[in-house]
């Protein structure tokens, strides 16, 4: 008898394995459709990553070509507090990099409502925990009056920022009166991509800088000379040069290993049957792909959604006269583009629950449903503003359940902390070096 009973279990047992690998043979088979359909003829690779290294494939500046040289100077550089040499208050020297505000930890975001440089202090476990310094006048305080945006998969955006305003090529050809001298705008006028732009006028804007003693002290010498040879010495360590290493190591900043990606290449058992129903979702039945195409699932578009600014969210040095709450009309000074951003890529967004031009969502599942309703929150948008793709797409509770964890789960590389250095030449702590950060991170 119970021999009979342990072969009726196994075949039990055997008989629902067969029935759910069929049921998740059936999605792939639906969703490698709908990802084929999405990607217009072009197949698959039309949404696949590079690998990190592969610079062939991964896009780049014409002037400003990828070697593993300039990436590895870029990734320290990137990472550096001790480039922090002109801050307004002298106690913030050396406590600050690039990473502050965009860092692995938080999918290359701020894990914030809004970032903090210069002013803020601590860290906590993963960028939650910083904190304007009580000792800091908000005045002084080195923040955007918009949300950080993601540096995860940037290679793929020709024009950098919420309004596109950085880069000095391709959608920004024909603005060149609002590239107003003095302001980072001008750094457009080097004629690099978005990419190598932004981060060039990242350093002065956050009053970061360098010279060749600079270089000397730290030991950066020589790996300016490898990544550029035969630039001379006088203009070499300069905020240019600099800044095209972290846009070169920016650019390799690649989430190829999400469950998605790697279902892509073939391996179907890494993404859950939910998720993968929700990639159905995503491809086909909610036209996702209308705005979020391509490897990076983003666009060179602009679209009025009417979220709400961050203003709206009591932050720090953003009122509802910012400019940025027009979003690329507040470059451009076009009526047609006033109150529309940039698609933002969809990777890592577990990483940083902050979403929106003006942080005015927490969780995923809040931006799937407000474009699902498509009921606009923000009142100073005009209706006109709205894109005609901000409709109603009358999704089931399930169809959002799954594209939820699709967007969760199947978009999510978990492994980002490889592009992060173990240690940079000066020392300091990664990404922030305040005192209080120093004992979140414990590496005083």
């Amino acid at each position: 008898m119970f021999q009979k009973l342990f072969f009726l279990s196994a075949t039990i047992v055997l008989f629902a394995s067969c029935a759910k690998d069929a049921q998740s043979d059936v999605l792939d088979t639906e969703l490698l459709a709908a990802v084929e359909a999405a990607a217009q003829g072009q197949g698959l690779d039309f949404f696949m990553l590079p690998a990190s290294n592969d610079y062939s494939k991964i896009p780049q500046d014409p002037k400003n070509p990828l070697t593993s040289e300039k990436v590895e100077l870029g990734k320290l550089l990137y990472h550096e507090s001790a480039l922090a040499t002109n801050p307004i208050k002298p106690q913030s020297v050396g406590t600050y990099s690039c990473a502050s505000c965009h860092f692995a930890a938080g999918g290359f975001q701020a894990c914030l409502t809004q970032g903090i440089s210069e002013g803020g202090m601590g860290f906590g476990i993963t960028g939650e925990g910083r904190v304007k310094d009580p000792l800091f006048p908000e005045a002084d305080l080195d923040v955007q009056p918009v949300r950080t945006p993601s540096a995860m998969n940037i290679a793929y955006q020709t024009n950098i920022l919420w309004n596109g305003q950085f880069g000095g090529t391709h959608l920004n050809v024909g603005t060149e009166t609002q590239w107003e001298y003095g302001t980072p705008k001008a750094t457009n006028q080097l004629g690099f991509e978005g990419t190598e732009t932004q981060a060039i006028a990242g350093l002065t804007v956050h009053r970061m800088g360098l010279n060749e003693n600079w270089a000397t002290l730290y030991q950066y010498t020589d790996l300016f000379h490898a990544a550029f040879p035969g630039v001379p010495d006088d203009t070499l360590f300069t905020k240019v040069y600099a800044g095209l290493a972290i846009a070169a190591y920016e650019r390799t900043l690649l989430s190829n290993e999400a469950p998605f990606q790697d279902w892509l290449k073939g391996q179907h058992n890494v993404m859950s049957d939910k998720e993968k129903r929700g990639a159905i979702v995503f491809f086909k039945d909610a036209n996702c792909t209308t705005c979020h195409t391509g490897p990076a699932l983003n666009s060179m578009a602009f679209y009025g959604m009417g979220m709400l600014d961050l203003y709206h969210q009591g932050a720090f040095k953003s009122t509802k006269a910012s400019a940025e709450n027009l979003g690329r009309g507040g470059f451009t000074k076009r009526p047609e583009d006033m109150y529309k951003f940039k698609v933002p890529q969809l990777y890592n967004l577990k990483d940083s629950p902050h979403y929106g031009h003006g942080a005015s969502m927490h969780t995923i599942r809040e931006v799937v449903r407000y474009k699902n309703q498509a009921i606009p929150e923000n009142p100073n948008v005009l209706a006109s503003a709205l894109a005609a793709e901000f409709v109603p797409q009358h999704l089931t509770d399930k169809q959002v359940d799954d594209l939820v964890a699709f967007l969760t789960f199947g978009l999510r590389d978990p492994d980002l902390q490889r592009y992060q250095p173990s240690s940079i030449h000066s020392g300091h702590c990664i990404p922030v070096n305040d005192p209080m950060a120093k004992a979140d991170l414990g590496c005083e």
